[in-house]
């Protein structure tokens, strides 16, 4: 079972197009380019391997679902995809404020995706490849679960932050940044614009 639900190859491409066209433009800039294919392809060697070591460890969900997100503030460039979906509000937000719903967003990708993780149960993600796209790096993985023909999914990686992180997620040409960007303006739009009410239902969301 696919992480995201698939769609069209059309609309597949536009959302990885928009998806990581979004992400280069709101990576920190003014430092050059350090991270090489090898660091970026290491990077997600490890977390590929904690992400399988995770579906294999038979621990309760809610366990399992704290597991997904240390990983992923461990390995995930978290400010820079939670100040990406949250779009132009996030310049006009309070660092307090800021703190908050990246805190809460981080939880809530957590147990979105970690659910669809849960499917992997008893299968692996294998690490094939790595290579320089413009600014970023782009590391290729298939998941191969039980009874599924195998699938793509690739890891955005970049050093921008000051770390090697990876910044976007993108599952059978399904965008995890482009997805989750118009998910969070929706639910800043149904809380009226107010961040902080988006804050308190990321909190119960996923």
């Amino acid at each position: 079972m696919p992480l995201l639900a698939a769609e069209g190859p059309s609309r597949r491409s536009v959302l990885t197009m928009i998806g990581a066209g979004l992400l280069v433009a709101t990576l920190p800039a003014g430092r050059a380019l350090a991270l090489t294919t090898g660091e970026a392809r290491a990077l997600i060697d490890r977390l590929v391997a904690d992400i399988n070591r995770i579906i294999s460890s038979g621990m309760p969900e809610q366990a399992m679902y704290k597991e997904f997100e240390r990983v992923f503030s461990q390995y995930a460039d978290v400010p820079t995809i939670a100040a990406s979906c949250l779009g132009p509000a996030a310049r006009q937000t309070s660092a307090a404020q800021m703190r908050a719903y990246t805190q809460a967003f981080q939880g809530y990708i957590a147990r979105k995706y970690g659910k669809r993780f849960r499917d992997f149960i008893g299968g692996q993600i294998e690490v094939t490849g790595s290579r320089q796209v413009n600014s970023f790096f782009e590391v290729t993985s298939v998941a191969r679960l039980r009874g599924q023909q195998p699938f793509d999914v690739r890891w955005q990686v970049s050093d921008r932050s000051g770390a090697n992180k990876f910044f976007n997620l993108i599952i059978e040409g399904v965008n995890m940044l482009a997805t989750e960007r118009t998910e969070i303006q929706a639910m800043l739009d149904q809380n009226g614009g107010d961040v902080a009410r988006l804050t308190a239902a990321l909190q119960r969301a996923g």
